[in-house]
């Protein structure tokens, strides 16, 4: 079996990766890098079987190790892969937790692989949350010998959290630190919040490995999905080791290779700025991303750069190739001029040569999806409005209910409303006893999705009215997937492929919107974004689509890197503030939303912050000054 593509390198030998301290292997997306993963895995539980030997893994959780599971557990299912001869310990788990706990590791472990494979359960080492304050010292010892006596690990899969966790080795963590039980950082919580629908529900304690057991380990890989963790992997990979960011002492490790995706590896100094590392072939997105970042870094607006200053900052080879610095300034500048617009879509009776959008037709069809009812106007408000009062033919597509985002509280409120109309339904009268009673099984009861998501239209057809929307313009299409009544959603189905399919199919749009938000391979955005993409992989042969055009627009949390930028829409003052009226229309998602992250802004004014710096970016290339900017870009199937 070959895993050649990943086995370890000596970081750091060549020009490319000279400020690369651990070696990392970067795949085009995290379920083909998880496949390579789970075929090393195998390799070595083969191998220790074919020397009657145990194979000892240490195993992680999280939503990156999810496909590595279900990869195993199809080798198992269909190429005979047996783990009888595997032992397993746990990197963590949260204190205290019970194990039938669906928020457990415990849980987490069986349901993703334990119980779908042969593995003997006297062979499973999972962490005890429910062990007591005075005896949790003891257990930790004997957790460690535990580990001594099987001779140690051969293999430790790992993650890594946005402090630089691994486990949950927390910011200060000692080098020579072992298993034991240890508070948790508030970053570390908020990102678990929406699992426990809320931060105050996450346990503040945990038990974790120590750095020292997980250095102990023969092999270590560590998986890397998503730009929410670009940032990390860059500090991991090419910083200083740090206590501050307990990672870095991978750097130590003489067998540690990062698995990570294109959107993981953006910030690694190789990918963000290749040209300080290596020759590079000038194509149009290279330079106009190398321009950008000069106009940063002295800056300097696009008609003031230098030769000079190209030179300086190692772009000398660009110079030489493309002629002096008047020219590229002129081309750069003229082609982040031709990106702006006030009529997304297209200008009737003008020349379009020069414009983001076609001319013709003048009144288009315009399709903007959705994943939950409010990234529509959170994330383009502006835009749709334009659309509207150009007099476009738009419709706004609702992908999923977003009914989980909805408080148990803001729930009551309405239910109590229901209640004083109609005191005598035996449905709102169970809905109230559950949510008085806080039950916790609340979010997977149908009747109380059903009101949340009711909740959620609400709010979405205030905001379109507002908008001055039709309402039968206006379409819920509730994809299966995300009706789990959990946050852990399906997997893409043949259904959801149908609905999205239909959708299209009846409205036939000239431009489609969708959110392509890649910061979490596994999060609802992107499995919208995927639903997209398959359905037009199987559209593209029809008539229509050969005048489809889709724009993709960034969330509430980030936006498109200037260079990317293939069509800016500006915003006055005036449609700022109309953009924010729409917004407040979502009243269950304003104030104390329950999956925000560790940015505690409400979306208003992410969205309004998000739209002023893209035109501060704009002004200070040299370009108009605008109140604010949406931008997009543009996806071509």
């Amino acid at each position: 079996m070959n895993v050649n593509n990943i086995t370890f390198k000596k970081p750091g030998e060549f020009e490319e990766t000279r400020f690369e301290k651990i070696h990392n292997v970067i795949f085009d997306n995290s379920n083909l890098a998880s496949t390579v993963v789970a075929k090393e895995i195998a390799f070595l539980v083969r191998s220790k079987q074919e020397k009657n030997e145990k194979c000892i893994l240490g195993l992680a959780t999280g939503s990156s190790p999810v496909k590595v599971y279900e990869e195993l557990v199809r080798m198992h299912k269909e190429d005979g892969l047996s783990f009888v001869n595997v032992i397993t310990f746990n990197l963590d788990e949260y204190l205290p937790m019970e194990k039938n706990d669906i928020e457990s590791y415990h849980y987490f472990m069986h349901e993703h692989l334990f119980n779908h494979i042969d593995i003997l359960p006297q062979n499973i080492h999972i962490p005890d949350g429910t062990i007591s304050s005075d005896e949790i010292y003891q257990y930790c010892v004997d957790y460690e010998l535990m580990i001594k006596d099987v001779g140690g690990l051969d293999f430790q899969l790992l993650g890594i959290g946005r402090t630089g966790h691994v486990g949950f080795n927390e910011p200060g963590s000692h080098l020579n630190s072992g298993t034991r039980r240890i508070t948790l950082d508030h970053l570390t919580r908020a990102d678990a919040a929406s699992s426990f629908l809320g931060i105050e529900n996450v346990p503040r304690k945990a038990i974790t490995m120590g750095i020292a057991t997980v250095l102990s380990a023969k092999r270590i890989i560590l998986l890397g999905w998503g730009q929410h963790k670009a940032q990390i992997i860059k500090e991991t990979i090419e910083g200083t080791v740090s206590s501050l960011v307990p990672a870095t002492y991978l750097q130590n490790h003489k067998n540690t290779t990062f698995i990570i995706d294109k959107e993981a590896g953006t910030e690694l100094t190789r990918n963000k700025t290749p040209w300080l590392v290596k020759p590079c072939i000038w194509e149009e997105k290279l330079k106009s991303k190398a321009i950008v970042w000069l106009c940063e870094l002295t800056e300097k607006s696009i008609l003031k750069l230098t030769d000079k200053d190209y030179n300086d900052n190692g772009m000398s080879s660009l110079l030489a190739e493309q002629g002096e610095s008047y020219n590229l300034n002129i081309e750069m500048f003229n082609k982040l001029q031709h990106t702006i617009t006030g009529w997304p879509g297209g200008k009737a009776n003008s020349d379009d040569s020069k414009r983001p959008e076609r001319s013709t037709p003048s009144k288009k069809r315009v399709v903007v999806f959705s994943p939950h009812p409010d990234d529509d106007v959170i994330s383009m408000g502006g835009t749709l409005d334009r659309l509207i009062d150009q007099g476009h033919d738009v419709h706004v597509v609702y992908q999923t209910s977003g009914n989980i985002a909805v408080s148990n509280q803001e729930a009551l409120k309405f239910a109590e409303v229901c209640s004083s109309i109609n005191g005598s339904s035996n449905t709102i009268n169970n809905i109230l006893n559950n949510l008085s009673n806080k039950q916790n099984d609340i979010v997977a009861s149908k009747n109380i999705r059903e009101l949340k998501g009711l909740i959620r239209r609400s709010e979405s057809l205030a905001a379109t009215r507002y908008l001055n929307l039709p309402d039968e313009k206006v379409h819920f299409l509730d994809l299966p997937f995300y009706e789990t009544g959990k946050v852990k959603k399906n997997e893409l189905s043949e259904n959801d492929i149908l609905i999205m399919k239909k959708i299209i199919e009846d409205i036939k749009p000239h431009q489609i919107y969708a959110a392509g938000d890649l910061a979490d391979p596994h999060g609802t955005h992107k499995v919208c974004l995927n639903a997209l993409f398959e359905s037009l992989e199987i559209l593209k042969s029809k008539e229509f689509m050969k005048q489809c055009w889709v724009w993709l627009y960034r969330g509430a949390w980030q936006e498109w890197e200037t260079y990317e930028i293939e069509m800016a829409v500006p915003m006055s003052p005036d449609q700022v503030l109309k953009k924010r009226k729409s917004i407040f229309c979502h009243q269950s998602q304003k104030d104390g939303v329950m999956f925000q992250g560790d940015d505690n802004r409400e979306f208003w004014v992410r969205a309004e912050d998000r739209n002023r710096l893209t035109a501060e970016k704009y002004n200070k290339l040299g370009l108009a000054d605008y109140a604010a900017i949406e931008a997009f870009k543009r996806y071509k199937f």
